[in-house]
């Protein structure tokens, strides 16, 4: 049974993690980190506003994430937000790779696993209907 729960949990917690650590980065650390990931500099109050509220969007839907997996009446809500937003951004990702050329390695890597984790995500949610 608990084999399972980590199974079904497990997109959940990837996730959370993940998002947690980025929302970080990409509000506080953007320009700190040294050699810059990023390849660009903050340089403006709107710039590191919008990066703030990145990291604020992503910090919120990483605690919707992690109340999915210990409280079981938010489990739907957290995957249905977790597949949106992981296929979000990967789709997002792949159309920048058809219009503005592949990325640097780190983001290449991360549209493959946003596009990991929403599908998986979504099999999920499917499976679950399918057992209602």
């Amino acid at each position: 049974m608990k084999k399972l729960l980590i199974i079904k949990n497990l997109h959940l917690s990837i996730s959370a993690t993940i998002v947690l650590a980025i929302a970080f980065v990409y509000g506080l650390l953007p320009q700190k980190l040294m050699p810059n990931p990023f390849d660009f500099y903050v340089i403006s109050t709107d710039l590191a506003n919008i990066l703030k509220a990145t990291m604020g969007l992503y910090i919120a839907f990483a605690l919707l994430w992690l109340l999915g997996i210990y409280n079981q009446k938010y489990y739907f809500a957290a995957t249905v937000s977790n597949a949106l937003f992981m296929l979000g951004l990967g789709v997002g990702r792949a159309i920048s790779c058809l219009l503005d050329s592949i990325p640097s390695p780190i983001f290449a890597v991360g549209m493959a696993g946003e596009l990991f984790l929403g599908i998986y995500s979504s099999i999920l949610l499917i499976q679950k209907q399918r057992n209602n």
